[in-house]
């Protein structure tokens, strides 16, 4: 599925996702095609999409799961956007992942086709890759932009 084929505000967010590939990785970031983190890229994205900005993050270290054991992520999707039942997530939805089983939640992408998803990680630009099996074991949730 593209996101052509999709109506409204997944469109949208896939459409808009789509313009930060290649988007180079920059931790705290928000700014496409100059840098981002996964954070940064949803942030933009939904900038862009919902016309207004999401809640400021404060600072973070690249470490800042380990360092307090909150679910600061997880609690952020819950603030701005729409909890999404466990598989039925849809292209355009957030997707919140734990990198390590046991830690906490601390990577975002967007869905952009039922197979593959839009993220930004350090080492790489920001970009579209298979939602493969190993991502959907370390899903954590799933969260979508409000209409």
């Amino acid at each position: 599925m593209q996101a052509e084929s999709l109506s409204g505000r997944g469109a949208q967010v896939v459409a808009a996702a789509r313009t930060w590939i290649g988007t180079p990785y920059h931790h705290q970031a928000s700014a496409c095609g100059v840098g981002a983190d996964c954070l940064g890229l949803v942030r933009g994205v939904y900038r862009e999409v919902m016309q207004r900005d999401a809640e400021l993050p404060p600072p973070y270290s690249r470490d800042w799961g380990e360092t307090n054991g909150l679910e600061t992520l997880l609690q952020a999707a819950q603030r701005n956007l729409l909890p999404v039942a466990q598989g039925t997530h849809v292209p355009g939805d957030v997707l919140i992942f734990r990198l390590r089983q046991g830690t906490i939640a601390k990577h975002a992408a967007l869905l952009a086709t039922p197979e593959t998803m839009i993220h930004a990680m350090e080492g790489t630009v920001a970009c579209e890759v298979a939602f493969s099996p190993w991502w959907r074991r370390h899903l954590a949730g799933a969260f979508r932009f409000p209409d």
